[in-house]
């Protein structure tokens, strides 16, 4: 009677042992595939250097605004070990907000005044954007979430979607379904140009935004009491709360911050797409998701660098793996059933204890 339980466990041992042969053998040979895949079609289409690089800068462009959205669902997870599945919509906000806020500054002629008028319009659209999306943010948190913390982990999940197709909905109902089109102002309508490579203005400065955004998160995080508050709620919110923390309001500021980060991500796809409409956050949204499991979903450099890597698989790898560019997509989520076999922790991330999760 007793050995039947040991023989069970035994079992149980050699089949995780072989399935975790078999994911290894299979990840191995999935690597073999795209490297053989690049060198016998990508690298033989004999694409300039220029080419590579003027891609590789358009991937850390991206990678870049992938990287604050990746930052809000990392934050929200830290701290309540939920997905907020509507946060692409909540950087579509930002977004919309952003068109509308350019087209009052456009009709004032703001944005064919002088350089410092036009510099601070545009950090005024994208701060608009910002408080758009914080608001929405905070709403979520108080009616689609909060009354679910205790709820099975399930069930705030499926509130998260429900929330994502309302907002959609919602400004397709107000706006319609013709996309917004973000007109740029001459200023950052050029680009600089260094031997064959064309690096445009416009991504430059979402690039150099989104990583000083990113490094004032961090700051935040690290080095004042809100962020030594926000860590201590994520490592255990009840022993938080027995300290004195108010629990309630390091949620709320926690949704403001992703939110906020959300926003200005919004108003610079806008101006790097030219154009927003109701489901313009859903893809960029899933994108981001991806690069937070990635990185390490709860861990906030993994989210940064895991963005930065899928901005520039998405840019690259079309072009080394030979296919067309409208498959760029299937890549980034591809790559997100790849890290849920292989790795789910992602690169960054650890095994949450049972207590934490």
């Amino acid at each position: 009677m007793t050995s039947s339980p040991v023989k069970a466990q035994a079992a149980g041992r050699d089949g995780r042992a072989s399935l975790k042969q078999f994911t290894r053998a299979l990840g191995a040979a999935i690597v073999v595939l795209v490297i053989w895949r690049v060198t016998t079609v990508g690298l033989a289409e004999g694409y300039p250097a220029s080419f590579w690089i003027s891609q590789a800068l358009n991937g850390l462009v991206l990678g870049g605004v992938y990287a604050l959205v990746a930052l809000g669902y990392t934050l929200v997870y830290g701290i309540l070990f939920m997905i907020n599945f509507a946060h692409g919509e909540v950087m579509m906000i930002g977004g919309i907000t952003g068109f509308f806020a350019l087209q009052f500054a456009q009709a004032r002629g703001w944005m064919e005044g002088p350089w410092p008028v036009v510099v601070v319009a545009l950090l005024l659209i994208m701060f608009i954007g910002m408080a758009a999306s914080v608001l929405i943010g905070v709403t979520l948190e108080r009616l689609a979430y909060r009354p679910l913390r205790q709820a099975p982990r399930l069930v705030p999940l499926i509130s998260a979607i429900g929330a994502s197709l309302f907002l959609q909905y919602s400004v397709l109902l107000i706006f319609g379904v013709s996309p917004h089109s973000y007109r740029k102002p001459a200023l950052i309508s050029g680009g600089l140009r260094l031997g064959d490579v064309f690096i445009p203005y416009t991504g430059a400065i979402i690039f150099i935004t989104s990583i000083l955004l990113m490094l004032a998160l961090y700051f935040i995080i690290q080095r004042t009491k809100l962020g030594r508050a926000m860590r201590a709620v994520a490592e255990d919110r009840s022993t938080a709360s027995l300290m004195g923390v108010d629990v309630n309001a390091v949620i709320v500021v926690t949704f403001m911050l992703g939110s906020a980060l959300a926003g200005a991500a919004g108003v610079m796809l806008g101006f790097h797409n030219t154009v927003v409409k109701f489901n313009s956050g859903f893809i960029p949204g899933l994108k981001a998701f991806t690069a937070a499991v990635l990185g390490g979903i709860g861990n906030i450099p993994g989210a940064m660098f895991g963005a930065l890597i899928l901005g520039l698989i998405e840019a690259i790898g079309p072009s080394a793996l030979g296919i067309p560019t409208e498959y760029k997509d299937v890549i980034a989520f591809t790559m997100l059933v790849l890290i849920l076999i292989f790795r789910p922790t992602g690169l960054f991330g650890e095994v949450l204890s049972e207590k934490k999760a």
